[in-house]
């Protein structure tokens, strides 16, 4: 089952969190694999984005956020865009655009940063949106301080958080066709909170890289081996990793209050966006064709449209109940 544990390193400024996706993972790729068009995910393809919905549920169980946080990657390589939705619950979802072929030791440079254009972006869209309230993002490039391209997408959300929050982070990402999983280090500031949403935390500046403490947690954790993060239990890796350390951890969150796959595609949804198209577009296909089929990326779900549903949509756009969203 997946799960969340959270943990603190009592006294010190430091805490952490661990994320093991196994039915959730297992359940994004077995849809892909269905998929009659795309097929499956090529290997390297398939465990960057298991790293990145890992990472995801991360940072979204590291934040006081009621909305949805949406991890994208995008660039000049073969895959176009990769994204990963979770919501407040932890309810999933996951995606990735590919086109050509990759090879099977294809890394993050030759994915998505051909020619060092790729980005990464990190969305936090509120839940219950104000009108006029736009949603909070933060986009870092995919190389590092002197240009070079960067080929772990651990050290693109490290540098993400240390511009973001002003705090070390430490992170492992590892994923497979089983498991995608996770392990976050953070130092806490010494006072107030950190500003993923955009708050102001340069008071803490001083302490970036200084902190023994932080330093010392950081360098046992980075120990940790792809194969032990994928193949042990959460009370191994924590006992393995912190045996010598004063851990502090809560309940898991799993089941109902973990992490799980869940789309937010409906109806509703799809008819918006044939409204958006507008009628003209919408006509020209059914001229051609019997329905307009829409596919949902994320879970496969496939949505038809005769001419008489599309007719009640251009006749009544007003009835179609309102969408909130970041990610359709």
């Amino acid at each position: 089952m997946s799960e969340i544990h959270k943990f603190l390193f009592e006294g010190l400024p430091v805490r952490g969190v661990l994320v093991r996706l196994t039915d959730a993972w297992r359940e994004i790729l077995s849809r892909r694999a269905a998929n009659t068009t795309h097929g499956a995910y090529p290997k390297p393809l398939q465990n960057l984005l298991g790293e990145m919905t890992a990472a995801a549920v991360l940072m979204q169980s590291n934040i006081k956020f009621d909305g949805a946080l949406v991890l994208q990657i995008f660039g000049d390589g073969p895959v176009k865009l990769a994204v990963v939705e979770v919501q407040p619950d932890f309810g999933l979802r996951a995606t990735a655009t590919l086109n050509g072929t990759l090879d099977d030791a294809a890394t993050l440079s030759q994915m998505v940063n051909v020619g060092n254009e790729g980005r990464c972006a990190i969305t936090l869209d509120p839940q219950n949106r104000q009108p006029g309230q736009q949603p909070y993002q933060g986009v870092v490039p995919l190389f590092g301080d002197h240009h070079e391209k960067l080929e772990k997408f651990s050290d693109v959300l490290q540098h993400y958080m240390l511009q973001s929050e002003q705090l070390d982070t430490t992170l492992v990402l590892a994923a497979n066709d089983q498991v995608a999983a996770g392990l976050l280090i953070q130092r806490l500031p010494m006072q107030g909170a950190g500003n993923l949403a955009g708050g102001s935390s340069y008071a803490h500046e001083d302490e970036i890289g200084r902190n023994e403490d932080y330093k010392r947690i950081s360098l046992l954790a980075s120990t940790l081996k792809r194969e032990e993060l994928l193949t042990l239990d959460a009370d191994s890796i924590l006992h393995r990793l912190f045996w010598d350390e004063n851990v502090l951890r809560f309940d898991p969150l799993k089941g109902d209050t973990g992490p799980r796959f869940s789309c937010t595609c409906s109806r509703e949804r799809v008819s918006r966006m044939l409204l958006s198209l507008g009628a003209q577009e919408v006509d020209s296909i059914l001229q051609e064709r019997a329905d307009v089929e829409v596919g949902c990326d994320f879970c496969g779900q496939q949505y038809r449209f005769d001419a008489v549903d599309a007719a009640q949509i251009f006749r009544q756009p007003d009835q179609l109940p309102p969408v909130p969203g970041a990610v359709h």
